[in-house]
């Protein structure tokens, strides 16, 4: 039982990377977006993209936390001492970066609008690197039960770039999925826009990721050593075509297909971490079965689980598939009752 829930923890971190990290992408392309004017129309569209499903994407981010302390309490523990300031950071972030993007569009106020959207923007950019920094931190084998909060724990090369690697990859995710929502929108000029940095995007991974070998190589041996053999290998391989596929198909202008290949460019990746990890949640100290917690609450966590997976699954899935459709749209000024006030649009 506690195998099948550490890799259940390893697909739900796999589902946020990729539904978190897609918008998380979507806020870095909102940063780079330029000035009021320059910047108008690829604003426009990411607000549209993520209103409808934005709050939704961080639920996978309260699974991963539940699994955690209720199933490996002694991880929970050890990595939440450890990395306690770069996982404040994040968690700053991410509640910054909810508040700029939901208070940004009922603001009539051009100046407070800015200072949202930077908030927004600039949470979008740190928030992913800080979470790639702590994955960063286990991987490299500096945490271990008993470790106390120092810099080295997540200021390390591995953690560095683990954390850019993160920012590119939902850069990545986030220009697919505008090049898609522009059509959608019937934004054809952004279409162009988005697949640009898309491939741009994608580029920069190639490179931290050519870099990342070395330095994996020399500080993460463990990982290094799972990452070049076996099932870890196997999905590492997988998500570069994944990922060259996703390319390809922009440049084909399929872009349902580029959507479904970036996804599964970085679900692959995070599950070739997996692989190459095991069976320690924290190389090389603790076993996933040192970790577990009592087996009656294993087996809770199990029967909870299989019920959210019935209930709340569903749901999810509806609630993708209709965003995907265009069938769920944004508020507007009227629904939100922003209403106008002196000093607007100034």
């Amino acid at each position: 039982m506690a195998d099948v829930i550490a890799w259940l923890l390893v697909v739900v971190i796999a589902a946020y990377a990729c539904a978190g990290g897609t918008d998380y992408g979507a806020g870095f392309w909102d940063l780079l977006a330029g000035g009021a004017e320059r910047g108008k129309r690829p604003r426009w569209l990411i607000d549209h993209a993520m209103a409808p499903v934005w709050e939704v994407n961080n639920v996978w981010l309260i699974f991963i936390m539940i699994i955690m302390w209720t199933g490996f309490p002694v991880m929970f523990q050890t990595v939440f001492e450890a990395l306690w300031l770069p996982l404040a950071l994040a968690a700053v972030g991410q509640v910054l970066r909810g508040a700029g993007f939901a208070l940004r569009k009922p603001t009539r106020r051009i100046a407070q609008r800015r200072v949202y959207g930077a908030v927004f923007a600039i949470s979008s950019l740190l928030t992913p690197f800080f979470l790639g920094a702590v994955l960063g931190g286990v991987a490299s084998g500096r945490v271990a039960v008993g470790t106390e909060a120092s810099a080295d724990a997540w200021a390390n090369p591995t953690s560095l770039v683990a954390g850019l690697l993160a920012v590119a990859a939902t850069a990545f995710l986030g220009a697919v999925f505008l090049c898609s929502d522009a059509r959608r929108f019937g934004a054809d000029d952004l279409v162009g826009y988005f697949r640009l940095r898309a491939w741009t995007a994608f580029a920069a991974l190639v490179v931290l990721a050519l870099v990342a070998l070395p330095v994996t190589r020399d500080d993460a041996r463990y990982v290094w050593d799972g990452l070049t053999g076996g099932l870890g290998l196997l999905m590492a391989v997988l998500a570069g075509v994944c990922g060259l596929a996703a390319v390809l198909f922009l440049g084909l202008r399929m872009y349902g297909w580029s959507r479904c290949s970036a996804v599964a460019t970085v679900a692959l990746a995070v599950l070739a971490w997996g692989f190459a990890q095991r069976p320690y949640l924290l190389p090389t100290t603790l076993t996933v079965s040192e970790a577990a917690g009592a087996a009656h609450s294993l087996r809770w966590l199990g029967i909870v689980t299989l019920v959210a997976v019935v209930l709340v699954g569903p749901a999810l899935v509806l609630v993708y598939r209709l965003d995907t459709k265009g069938r769920l749209e944004p508020l507007t000024d009227a629904d939100t009752s922003a209403a106008g006030l002196p000093g607007d649009d100034q």
